[in-house]
């Protein structure tokens, strides 16, 4: 597969402009990008501009703290699918996963998952606020939820995706779970870097500038943050 086919293209700034929107549809139908993602209340506007296109829709729910109840979480993702979401990327709650409620975490998920009608759900779960033990267990519970995907990053707290966690996601994923990688993605050999450790989906605002650029991973505008 070509990197573009693995490209989320994402605006999720919460000044973003309708301008701003449909130039990020523009430029994923121009490169062939897997999908646009942006916040729920785009999504109808999306929907339309991506309606002839083989760009699939993606928005977010519980976006980006995780902390609203899984009722209000369900509800969002219906409301998102009913406007013409094609995918899901939810964030857990984290607080939950630091007090070993995981019955709450996987319980959360799976009402989500059923909820969306065989639509796509990334769940994501915030690696950097991780230990190594609970990116483990989160790997273990998409596992057994049969979820599409496990999302590293919402791209809102202290780093985004990094190696070490691809490659320990990918060590304990089963053969159905994919990997996206979202989070300080900024160029073409960080991105291939990436999918060469496990991921699947690379989420990045520099799609763009990832397929217009081969520029080299330790240049100064690629290091990871």
């Amino acid at each position: 597969m070509e990197l573009n086919s693995y490209i989320d293209h994402t605006n999720l700034k919460n000044t973003a402009l309708k301008e701003d929107i449909k130039r990020l549809c523009d430029e994923a139908i121009k490169y062939h990008f897997a999908s646009v993602c942006v916040f729920p209340c785009y999504v109808p506007f999306v929907s339309e501009l991506l309606e002839e296109s083989n760009v699939s829709v993606c928005t977010v729910v519980g976006f980006p703290l995780g902390m609203n109840t899984p009722a209000t979480k369900v509800y969002e993702a219906i409301d998102t699918i009913e406007n013409g979401a094609d995918e899901i990327d939810m964030v857990i709650n984290i607080s939950a996963l630091k007090n070993k409620d995981y019955d709450y975490i996987k319980t959360e998920i799976e009402e989500i998952r059923d909820a969306i009608d065989g639509k796509i759900l990334k769940v994501i779960i915030e690696t950097c606020l991780l230990t190594e033990e609970e990116i483990i267990k989160m790997t273990e519970i998409c596992n057994e939820t049969y979820v599409n995907f496990i999302k590293t990053s919402t791209g809102f707290s202290e780093y985004g995706a990094r190696i070490e966690d691809i490659e320990l996601i990918n060590k304990y994923r089963n053969n159905i779970l994919e990997i996206k990688a979202s989070g300080g993605i900024k160029c073409y050999e960080q991105a291939n870097r990436m999918i060469e450790a496990g991921a699947t989906r690379i989420g990045t605002s520099n799609g763009v500038n990832i397929m217009d650029s081969k520029c080299s991973y330790k240049h100064i505008h690629c290091k990871e943050d």
